[in-house]
């Protein structure tokens, strides 16, 4: 799993590299995605529901709309400002969003959307 934090949070870390393919899915209030249950305790010890939000509403974007596969990276400053940002999984960059404030607890995260369902690295 692609996470790093200067904080000490190895034990969410551990966590999600748990999380090895799924069978329970999670429909996000837009309806244009789903999520899995990695991305669920993701959003529920992290209290990032929020970063779901921005994948699911970024999906009407022109430059996102027929991409099968976006991998998204959310990078944590120390100062709690973040930089939201989606790629085609190589290096073309598809969207970005600056976050004026979060405490998010790790300094970075790579999430998957593929095929409209979100879901951490290890459960791709």
């Amino acid at each position: 799993m692609q996470t790093t934090d200067i904080n000490g949070n190895a034990k969410l870390k551990g966590a999600l590299a748990g999380f090895q393919g799924g069978e329970q899915y999670y429909r996000h209030w837009l309806r244009n995605i789903v999520y899995t249950e990695g991305i669920k305790y993701l959003a529920d010890t992290a209290g990032a529901y929020w970063l779901i939000d921005i994948v699911a509403s970024a999906q009407s974007v022109s430059q996102l709309k027929g991409e099968s596969f976006q991998a998204w990276t959310l990078d944590v400053n120390p100062d709690h400002r973040a930089k939201v940002y989606a790629t085609d999984g190589n290096t073309t960059t598809l969207y970005t969003q600056e976050i004026p404030y979060t405490d998010f607890p790790l300094d970075s995260i790579k999430l998957f959307l593929a095929d409209n369902v979100l879901l951490l690295p290890s459960e791709y």
